[in-house]
């Protein structure tokens, strides 16, 4: 069994969920010490966070991800144990083999080839590594940027190990992401009795036509790289339980996907500019949970298809679909980010799993993207 797979089956073993760490940064870090690393811990309330780092010179090239991992779900329904890797036919099973503890090995063995191969490389690898991003994402690598940007420590380069892949690995990057903004809106009545409507004052006939008008707005068109921004409501909740009571209140939430065509402070006036026309008396809190952020052309693009050229022979698409990653708190910075990782048909699923060859590849295409741009 290769080097790569080894150490992968070591970290699937190890039950991170969030935001438990369960000593995977510190398997990681001994290796990375070994390779002339200083290693930074940075511990944030109950969140286990990494800051590694090669060299003093710019450009600085990060790797970033985390370890943690969702819960496994009902154990009945996974054909072995999730936290005991086991290969069959090709694949390693297990949870965190795609999310992302696959991209976190083939990054170690990647690195210790280069570093072997070329101890005198321009610039400085460094490590950005936290248990909390699967969860509350209040102190994982948030902070550590907030830290590294009070001290004025820069990235120039970020690639995040997230699976990117869909059919084949190396054929999707993530060159950004939309924004995700959510609201969480009380909608105020009069609760009485359904035989006395007049007596009552009902939130959910209220707020009705305006979630209508909410849903059916097209905020913006999109442009090259992103859809149009989408406006979701996910859930809503009214009344007793009984059938004869009009309720006092609704509670509706919602999110906003949103696109780099539009800002969030945009999206919340329009939200209010609406709520007030149908004059509704609603409270409604923000969660601002990421910006947008697109790396469309320069050094870092160019370099990962190159190496997925490289070892695959195919070029990638260049997509920013998908949910959030980490790579939101990176891209603020200056920094150019992209996500590159295993394919991700299980990510999140019971019998999570991963093609042992592919890891093998992003191996090499890390090695490569190193060399891309850390070698003249």
């Amino acid at each position: 069994m290769s080097e790569v797979i080894n150490l992968l089956k070591d970290l699937i073993s190890r039950e991170s969920v969030t935001p438990e760490d369960a000593g995977c940064q510190k398997l990681m870090s001994e290796k990375l010490q070994n390779l002339g690393f200083n290693i930074e811990p940075m511990i944030f309330e109950d969140t286990t966070n990494m800051w590694a780092r090669k060299g003093d010179a710019d450009p600085v090239f990060c790797f970033a991800g985390h370890t943690d991992v969702v819960p496994s779900g009902p154990l009945k329904d996974w054909h072995t144990p999730p936290f005991e890797p086991t290969e069959i036919d090709g694949y390693l099973h297990g949870r965190g083999t795609a999310d992302m503890k696959g991209s976190l090995a083939a990054m170690l063995i990647a690195t210790e080839r280069f570093v072997k191969k070329h101890p005198n490389h321009k610039g400085s690898i460094a490590y950005l590594i936290t248990s909390d991003e699967e969860g509350p994402f209040i102190n994982g690598t948030t902070r550590v940027i907030d830290t590294l940007e009070a001290r004025n420590e820069k990235i120039t380069w970020a690639l995040v190990g997230e699976p990117s892949s869909t059919h084949k690995v190396g054929d999707v990057i993530k060159n950004g992401r939309r924004g995700s903004l959510s609201g969480d809106l009380v909608v105020k009545g009069i609760q009485g009795h359904v035989a006395y409507p007049h007596l009552a004052k009902n939130p959910v006939h209220l707020a009705a036509p305006a979630l209508t008008e909410l849903s059916q707005i097209q905020w913006d068109k999109g442009n090259d790289y992103f859809p149009p921004t989408s406006f979701q409501v996910s859930n809503i909740k009214a009344g007793t339980g009984a059938t004869n009571v009009v309720p006092g209140e609704l509670n509706a939430q919602f999110n906003f996907r949103y696109s780099t065509e539009v800002t969030a402070d945009e999206l919340v006036a329009r939200v209010h500019g609406i709520l007030d026309a149908h004059g509704l008396d609603y409270t409604l809190d923000w969660t601002y949970n990421g910006l947008p952020f697109l790396t469309d052309e320069g050094a870092l693009v160019e370099a990962a298809v190159k190496a997925i050229d490289e070892t695959v022979h195919y070029k990638p698409e260049l997509l920013t679909t998908g949910g959030t990653s980490d790579g939101r708190f990176i891209a603020p910075t200056g920094a150019q980010v992209l996500e590159l990782g295993p394919v991700n048909a299980t990510i999140h699923k019971v019998n999570e799993c991963v093609k042992i060859k592919d890891i093998e590849l992003l191996t090499d295409m890390y090695e490569k993207l190193l060399e891309n741009l850390l070698v003249d």
